[in-house]
C-alpha cells in the first residue's frame, strides 16, 4: 500500500488549496480514505474522511461548509479542496487509508507522508 500525498503550500488567510492523496497497491474502491492533520505542538486531528465504494464522506467540525472531501476512481486519487482557509489551518496534513468499519478514520491502517499547508494572516 502506497500514499502519496501533495498539493500543501502557502496561502493566504481566506484563500484556496487542493490536496491530492495518489493511492497505489491496492484496490482503491475497497478503502475508506482521508486526511488528519497535526498543527506544531497539538495533537493530531481527523479532518476529513471518504468510504471509496459509497462516496459517503465525513468531516470535523472545524472544517464543514470549508472543506470537500472527493475521489476520482479512475486516477485511484482521493482530494480535499479547501476553502475559506484560516490560520488555525497551519499543520502538516497527512492521508491514510484502511478497510471501511465502524469508523472512517482517523486511525488508519495505512499512511502516507505529509504535506504541509501554512494559512498566513
Amino acid at each position: 500500500v502506497q500514499l502519496q500525498a501533495s498539493g500543501g503550500g502557502l496561502v493566504q488567510a481566506g484563500g484556496s488549496l487542493r490536496l491530492s492523496c495518489a493511492a497505489s497497491g491496492f484496490t482503491f474502491g475497497d478503502y475508506a480514505i482521508g486526511w488528519v492533520r497535526q498543527a506544531p505542538g497539538k495533537e493530531r486531528e481527523g479532518v476529513s474522511c471518504i468510504v471509496v465504494h459509497n462516496g459517503n464522506t465525513y468531516y470535523a467540525d472545524s472544517v464543514k461548509g470549508r472543506f470537500t472531501i472527493f475521489s476520482d476512481n479512475a486516477k485511484n486519487t482521493v482530494y480535499l479542496e479547501m476553502t475559506s482557509l484560516k490560520p488555525e489551518d497551519t499543520a502538516v496534513y497527512y492521508c491514510g487509508a484502511e478497510l471501511p468499519g465502524a469508523y472512517c478514520g482517523p486511525l488508519y491502517e495505512h499512511w502516507g507522508q505529509g504535506t504541509l499547508v501554512t494559512v498566513s494572516s
